[in-house]
């Protein structure tokens, strides 16, 4: 078992998310940056979909009741273990009542702490992401109790991580089924424009701060997908992110390509960002 000592910010439960069920109004959620979260998994030789903790700018304080093993990715949080500083990416060992704990934020916004066998909370939907109104909790507590695998033979996946994915600020993107409804201003601005990220963002979208004209009509409700933007009447551009809603009424202009989602998913507010269509 895992204790939760402090939550941390937002810290919660994820793995791969709900596939097949967004026909039913149900969000598909997941590791907001899937390819740091599918890396601790790899490097602890885990299968790909075990869940992992997402913790988000601040981290928890959790005391490990039994042995284990770890593996820190995603943004850099200056994890400690007994105050010790201990490296990302790699396998590290936890003894009986050992305490991770993190200090400042250096780079990124969201880690991932995978365990070696998973953290093994409800699934709902075939998925342990938690989401409100559907799992019991919708993010960490003080005094929570996480089960893990009882698994405490690390077999050594010999993965060799010679590079992670940089966060980029260039994200690639297609065109989205409204695309062609804007004007040559219109493209011209969203693909030429360097975007700031607003103070507006979490799990389900973040704003931009830079608006653009606009004078088109909303579409009819449509779905949507992580990594769809949408712009709304007042010209704000917004990119849904892993728990964002299935249908939508906005245009949908561009939609980012799933390592530009996990590029996103590292960005802070007052970060910059610019779209690169392909064409």
């Amino acid at each position: 078992m895992v204790k939760v000592l402090k939550p941390g910010m937002f810290s919660t439960v994820q793995d791969k998310g709900r596939e097949g069920f967004q026909s039913y109004g149900i969000p598909q959620s997941g590791s907001m940056d899937s390819f740091s979260s599918d890396l601790g998994n790899k490097i602890l030789g885990n299968a790909i979909n075990v869940a992992v903790l997402e913790i988000t700018m601040v981290g928890p304080v959790l005391e490990f009741e039994s042995p284990t093993f770890i593996c820190i990715t995603g943004a850099d949080l200056s994890a400690s273990v007994q105050n010790i500083n201990i490296p990302m990416n790699t396998v590290i060992a936890i003894k009986s009542n050992d305490i991770l704990s993190f200090g400042a934020l250096k780079s990124g916004l969201r880690a991932y702490i995978a365990v070696l066998g998973g953290f093994k909370t409800e699934k709902v939907y075939n998925s342990r992401s938690m989401y409100k109104n559907l799992t019991k909790a919708i993010k960490l507590s003080k005094n929570d109790t996480l089960e893990i695998s009882n698994e405490t033979l690390f077999c050594d996946s010999k993965l060799i991580v010679q590079s992670v994915q940089n966060i980029e600020n260039e994200l690639m993107v297609t065109k989205g089924p409204e695309y062609s409804m804007l004007n040559s201003n219109q493209k011209n601005f969203i693909i030429s424009h360097d975007f700031t990220v607003s103070n507006n963002y979490n799990r389900m979208a973040l704003q931009l701060t830079d608006l653009l004209e606009n004078n088109l009509d909303s579409i009819i409700t449509s779905a949507v997908l992580p990594g769809t933007v949408q712009l709304t009447p007042n010209g704000t551009l917004i990119i849904l992110m892993r728990d964002c809603q299935t249908t939508g009424g906005y245009p949908r202009v561009l939609q980012l390509e799933e390592r530009a989602i996990n590029s996103v998913a590292q960005l802070k507010k007052d970060s910059k960002l610019s779209f690169n269509l392909k064409t």
